[in-house]
């Protein structure tokens, strides 16, 4: 076999290629493609012998380590549906998606098993419950689970897994979203296979390549350093930090050529100083899941200027839609690049026509990466997942059968040489005195005045400007000593008057993240308006006191 079409396939070739090739580090554990191989089709065949059916759930509750790897592999090889979770979700969250999606069998170790222990009583789909390590303690609480050890599914005998093709589901990928519950990504063997192809491709991956893998793997852009990685046959060092210095660390002493991160880390990473021998062996480093201020940017570069910075734009609901080529940074750093190799960006008006050039509009992503829609949500899967329009882009008038797109929810627009430009999210997106501002737009000049360590920006409602903008910032130190007055001089010379903050709140740092590593933009909302309204309730009642 020279070619993957399915999932387990991308390590199965590396395998056959250089089987004595490192494929994970894991502290000073060091696994080889050829070893990995063998403990996926263990694994696939473990979970067959299990009793598990064709498409059933098998969910992974671990931090980084080669369990968790062979698990989502060997699930794919079985024919499984694998559920890989954040190691950050707390129990609850962890029982929401387990009976959300139907889980079957549970992957996790002995001190987590215990933290779920109050939950699983009421996941009554789950059969099984594989514990890694050699501790396996007694299942309580839970009558409908059988308690297997790691070792015992690896060890099961040789029998046959379900049949496979590219096109059925292979895992769910659940994303916070902006409101409500966590929604459930399906995607599919060719959805993560092509992704995979294609980032290799502009990355430029190889098989002498190491990278790290610093973002969770619940976190599609965490699960592409797998990907491409073994697409390349290249080697992924397996982290799990709990200071930005400690991904420095790694990076000197593993020798990462290619790291990918989100801008809260790299503004993190940005404010430290770096090894110098850092600088000698990277060869790129990839932001994802936001916007990365220029600031950030910009001391990057001065601290690897021998790395090639790519300015990627993604989504979950189709991995990856587009990138910006190191070659272009300089002349347009706002960019998110154009259309990865074999996908087709459009940018399109509420009609459905596509938007002229420098017109603002819905950025619609089609081709094999657009995923299988939300698990168990027409609703919200109707909202995102729609029928191409007739003559659209690539798409023929005279074609019968309908072609699903995601249609993204983020504003951008397109230059006339092709390039795209992110505005914001439909739902994040501020109107403030008629005007509609970005709030990625205010957080960039704020990072500009260097007076901020991280910064949020955000809307709340206001009875004469519609909505005013709030900033949560912190100070360059990480402290809550804040400079606002000299923040808002330099806004009021930097902006419009229309997007000037109407208030900064100073806060000690760091700013809170959701599970993928992005600063909480909604928590941060809430938790303001929460208190505004309390203060606001308080003094009606001092005044009524008074009264």
């Amino acid at each position: 076999m020279t070619e993957s079409s399915l999932l387990h396939d991308l390590i199965r070739v590396a395998a056959g290629r250089r089987p004595e090739a490192v494929a994970l580090t894991y502290g000073e554990r060091h696994v080889t493609y050829g070893d990995l191989d063998a403990q996926v089709g263990s694994v696939s065949r473990g979970l067959v012998g299990l009793g598990l059916q064709r498409g059933e759930r098998v969910a992974v509750y671990l931090d980084k380590r080669p369990e968790m790897v062979a698990t989502c592999f060997g699930s794919a090889a079985a024919g499984t549906v694998f559920v890989p979770l954040n190691p950050l979700l707390k129990p609850d969250q962890v029982g929401y998606i387990l009976r959300d999606c139907g889980v079957r069998l549970l992957v996790t170790s002995a001190d987590r098993l215990a933290l779920l222990q109050p939950v699983l009583a009421a996941c009554p789909e789950l059969r099984h419950v594989v514990v890694t390590g050699d501790d396996a303690p007694a299942l309580a609480g839970t009558p409908t689970a059988a308690l297997t050890r790691w070792r015992d599914l690896v060890d099961a005998p040789a029998r046959a897994t379900h049949r496979v093709i590219d096109t059925d589901v292979l895992s769910i990928l659940y994303t916070s979203g902006s409101t409500g519950k966590p929604k459930g990504v399906v995607l599919s063997h060719r959805n993560m296979v092509t992704g995979a192809k294609s980032v290799a491709s502009y990355l430029g991956n190889h098989a002498d390549d190491t990278l790290l893998a610093a973002l969770p793997l619940s976190f599609d852009a965490g699960f592409s350093q797998l990907t491409t990685a073994f697409h390349a046959g290249a080697r992924v060092v397996l982290l799990n930090y709990l200071l930005p210095r400690d991904v420095l660390k790694a990076m000197e002493r593993e020798r990462v050529t290619g790291l990918t991160a989100v801008p809260p880390l790299y503004i993190q990473l940005a404010a430290l100083q770096w090894p110098q021998a850092i600088g000698e062996h990277l060869r790129y480093f990839a932001n994802t899941g936001g916007r990365m201020p220029r600031e950030t940017l910009g001391a990057l570069r001065q601290r690897v200027p021998r790395a090639r910075p790519f300015l990627m734009y993604g989504l979950t609901e189709a991995f990856r839609s587009t990138y910006l080529p190191p070659e272009e940074v300089d002349r347009r750093p706002d960019s998110i690049g154009k259309a990865i190799p074999n996908a087709e960006i459009l940018v399109l008006r509420e009609d459905g026509t596509e938007c002229a050039p420098d017109e603002p509009g819905e950025l619609v992503h089609r081709g094999a990466l657009v995923g299988m829609g939300y698990w168990g949500d027409a609703e919200k899967t109707a909202e995102r997942y729609k029928p191409l329009p007739a003559g659209v882009g690539g798409r023929e008038g005279a074609l019968t059968l309908p072609e699903i797109a995601v249609f993204s929810g983020d504003t951008v627009r397109r230059d006339a040489e092709g390039f795209l430009y992110f505005i914001g999210r439909r739902d994040e997106m501020m109107k403030t005195s008629g005007y509609r501002v970005s709030p990625t737009e205010v957080e960039e000049v704020l990072y500009a005045t260097k007076l901020v360590g991280e910064c949020v920006a955000f809307g709340v409602d206001h009875a004469s400007l519609g909505q005013a903008i709030q900033v949560i910032a912190t100070a360059p130190d990480g402290s809550d000593a804040v400079a606002v007055d000299q923040l808002l001089a330099e806004c009021r010379r930097l902006m419009p008057a229309y997007m000037v903050p109407h208030g900064v709140r100073p806060m000690r740092g760091p700013l809170p993240r959701n599970p993928n590593g992005k600063i909480d933009r909604k928590l941060l909302a809430t938790r303001w308006v929460e208190e505004h309204e309390t203060g606001e309730a308080t003094a009606a009642t001092a005044e009524e006191a008074k009264a």
